[in-house]
């Protein structure tokens, strides 16, 4: 039998119990043809040396919006480390916009008024586009701030009531004038009025994504929430520009997509005794091929705890007498989600709130009830400030928290002024999902923050936010640990586990290929580890160099 490739000479850790490491991995059709003595008396048409390069499996992320990722690399940059304070935004913006035609939006993302010390203004932003209609996303996708000519774009005139739009909120001054500040909804109102990014722009958006995500040895995503105009650039026909994007070859990383729960709807099929419901043509969770494939259905359920909208039991601690709210009535989201899980749906609900996280479970219990089904694998996105009371329950209705490390890091000072102690502590949890039997996948919710899965691995293990703070020691995990969310556990909880997060025979040829071994370098250690190959499917998609000579 001759192999398409072997890769030889590397330092292989295969998460593999059977066989943990290896020296050798052999490649046809894509899959992994054999390790080590197996190789034995084999050729190949493309032998590669690593030169004792240590390889793992290729990088997971399970909430990672690649579509949003590209989206934002077309438009204005005003994340921290591009500008540090209001006064650069403001110069940023008026730069960009001198440039665009007199009535064009004038788009950007990525700010965070905890690095800048405070939101953007509408007035200074008036001045500083123009006049142009302008609308800058917070980093989170959850706020944002628009110009005058914005809001009058969007239908919001200076008499606005700060609840007038349900399930979103905009913030006015003393006065009762808009401040330009947008919460949760009223944010969708301002990316409908900037209107959608053609197919074509839309699917040259996720190329860019994917290949920053190849840089990074991500190998697979899942995108969470296709099919909405409720995020800027998307729309109802997103599955085209994610098929577009397969098609044409530009979609390099493996992606499961969410649809939205907004987009399913009853569909009457021919001589059926009851309606269907899900997507057109009954498609439904696990449609699709090894690159492209449909995946849960997204419910958000409450907000953000940047913008102070989580759905929580208790106030907040730096805002007594809010609690933050659903995004819908309780019964609505319980009796939708019901609904998703008995037409075989897995489920995946946006909740970050203890409050939230409660209603979820209080669904999917019931859904297991009226429609018992075998390993449903729900999931909840977030699971932010998981209550240790609700541990046991996650774990015996075999719901996935999927929590993402890198918030820690980068918004956990945050954290603590909105929550206080202890419930600060029980924020994105690693340690306690572990103990309780749960799976832990790894994720980042890129673009919010910086994707790099080694970043997340070394934010999982040390718990440290960007002010220095320890958030949570309890909950750190081990390298390995870290390690196997971002492989293992993101595969579990897309019920991919028998094709990808080991490197065994039989299984996809997804790989990546390191500067160093991250199970070896200590904790302090792993921010360091480069990416020097990443491999999808047998062909090498990323090389910093890693692979460029044959042996």
């Amino acid at each position: 039998m001759k192999l398409d490739t072997v890769f030889t000479n590397a330092r292989i850790t295969t998460l593999d119990p059977e066989r943990p490491t290896a020296r050798r991995l052999g490649v046809l059709g894509g899959r992994v043809a054999g390790l080590d003595e197996d190789l034995d008396g084999v050729t190949a048409d493309r032998v590669v040396d690593l030169a004792g390069a240590p390889v793992v499996p290729g990088f997971n992320d399970a909430h990672y919006h690649l579509s949003a990722a590209g989206t934002r690399m077309l438009q204005m940059d005003l994340r921290a480390d591009v500008v540090a304070t209001l006064d650069e935004l403001y110069r940023v913006v008026a730069e960009h916009a001198a440039g665009l035609p007199a009535d064009a939006w004038v788009i950007g993302a990525g700010y965070d008024q905890n690095k800048l010390g405070a939101h953007p203004d509408r007035d200074r932003l008036d001045r500083a586009c123009g006049g142009r209609p302008a609308f800058l996303q917070h980093c989170s996708g959850h706020l944002g701030v628009v110009s005058s000519a914005a809001l009058a774009r969007m239908g919001i005139g200076d008499a606005v009531s700060s609840t007038a739009i349900p399930g979103g909120t905009v913030d006015t001054d003393r006065a009762g004038r808009p401040t330009g500040l947008l919460r949760e909804r009223a944010v969708e109102i301002a990316y409908h009025a900037a209107g959608p990014l053609t197919a074509e722009r839309f699917a040259e958006a996720i190329g860019r994504a994917a290949r920053e995500a190849l840089a990074v040895g991500i190998t697979s995503v899942t995108e969470p929430g296709i099919g909405t105009d409720g995020l800027l650039g998307n729309n109802c026909a997103d599955l085209a520009a994610f098929v577009r994007a397969r098609d044409t070859g530009v979609l390099r990383v493996r992606t499961n997509v969410m649809p939205v729960a907004d987009v399913l709807h009853e569909i009457t099929p021919f001589e059926a005794d009851r309606p269907w419901f899900g997507l057109d043509l009954g498609l439904a969770s696990g449609f699709g091929d090894e690159r492209l494939k449909v995946g849960a259905v997204k419910f958000m359920v409450d907000g953000s705890l940047v913008g102070r909208t989580a759905c929580l039991t208790s106030p907040y601690a730096d805002r007594p007498g809010e609690s933050g709210d659903l995004r819908e009535e309780r019964r609505s989201v319980i009796d939708r989600i019901v609904r998703a899980h008995e037409f075989g749906w897995q489920v995946a609900a946006h909740a970050i709130g203890d409050a939230a996280i409660d209603v979820v479970l209080d669904a999917c219990e019931r859904a297991g009830r009226l429609h018992p089904r075998r390993d449903p694998r729900h999931r909840i996105e977030h699971c932010a400030v998981t209550r240790p009371d609700q541990l046991a329950r996650l774990a015996g209705l075999g719901v996935i928290p999927v929590p993402q490390g890198r918030f820690v890091s980068e918004l956990g000072d945050g954290m603590i002024r909105a929550l206080g102690t202890p419930r600060s502590e029980w924020c994105y949890r690693g340690r306690s999902f572990l103990d309780a039997g749960l799976v832990l996948p790894g994720s980042s919710d890129c673009p919010v923050v910086n994707g790099e899965p080694l970043l997340g691995m070394h934010d999982l293990v040390n718990r440290t936010t960007s002010g220095g703070r320890t958030l949570g020691a309890a909950e750190r995990l081990t390298p390995l640990e870290a390690l196997r969310a971002f492989t293992v556990g993101s595969a579990f909880a897309a019920r991919e586990e028998t094709s990808k997060g080991t490197l065994a025979r039989g299984k996809l040829a997804d790989l990546v290929v390191l500067s160093d071994d991250v199970l070896q370098v200590g904790s302090g250690g792993l921010a360091a580890v480069t990416v020097g190959a990443t491999v999808v499917g047998g062909e090498v998609e990323y090389d910093a160099g890693a692979v460029a000579r044959d042996a």
